[in-house]
């Protein structure tokens, strides 16, 4: 199975509901021994709430939310590094992306400030050097435009917005256990 996630850095609910579906995924690749390729995509959701509304839901999930101190951020540019790091693999991408939330979220780091994106870059083995060139251009700012554009094609409302083998959808915050659920309905109704 693939799926795609349509999420973003400076959402409370992104975060939250990523970890869920991450974690019912392994544990759906643990039950049937069928792996989830799990990729992420830029989204804007306009008029999301504010973590402190969310931090209970995190809290229950084990994540910590350090709500004096975040940033508030445009988050293009951290897109633009997420979408290059997919380069080098979807893993990649997934632990640069925790790393952001993180940042943002607990750190209080301005995850729109690039020194701050090339250094979590070279935590996760990218290059530093090619990260800052890259930080200092436009590239890839187009391909965040049509993962946004794509986003609000599909209609996006809420997040995360996860579409699994191109074909069916989850959206929003659920239990992992509704998220399994959801997994196996959809593996059901491919056979």
């Amino acid at each position: 199975m693939k799926a795609t996630v349509f999420v973003d850095v400076t959402d409370a609910w992104s975060y939250i509901g990523a970890v869920r579906f991450e974690r019912a995924a392994a544990m759906y690749t643990i039950l049937t021994g069928e792996p989830i390729d799990i990729g992420y995509r830029a989204c804007s959701v306009p008029g999301a709430p504010p973590a402190v509304e969310v931090a209970p839901a995190a809290r229950i999930s084990g994540i910590e939310f350090n709500l004096d101190e975040i940033v508030p951020a445009d988050s293009t540019d951290a897109w633009r590094l997420l979408t290059w790091a997919v380069e080098s693999g979807d893993d990649v991408q997934r632990e640069l992306l925790h790393q952001l939330w993180r940042a943002h979220f607990l750190e209080g780091a301005d995850i729109a400030d690039h020194f701050v994106l090339a250094s979590r870059a070279a935590l996760y083995g990218l290059d530093l050097e090619a990260a800052d060139g890259l930080l200092a251009s436009t590239e890839y700012a187009e391909d965040v435009a049509k993962q946004r554009a794509t986003a609000e094609h599909l209609g996006v409302e809420v997040t995360p917005f996860i579409v699994v083998d191109a074909s069916r959808t989850i959206s929003g915050v659920h239990s992992q256990d509704d998220y399994l659920q959801a997994l196996h309905r959809i593996a059901r109704d491919e056979d």
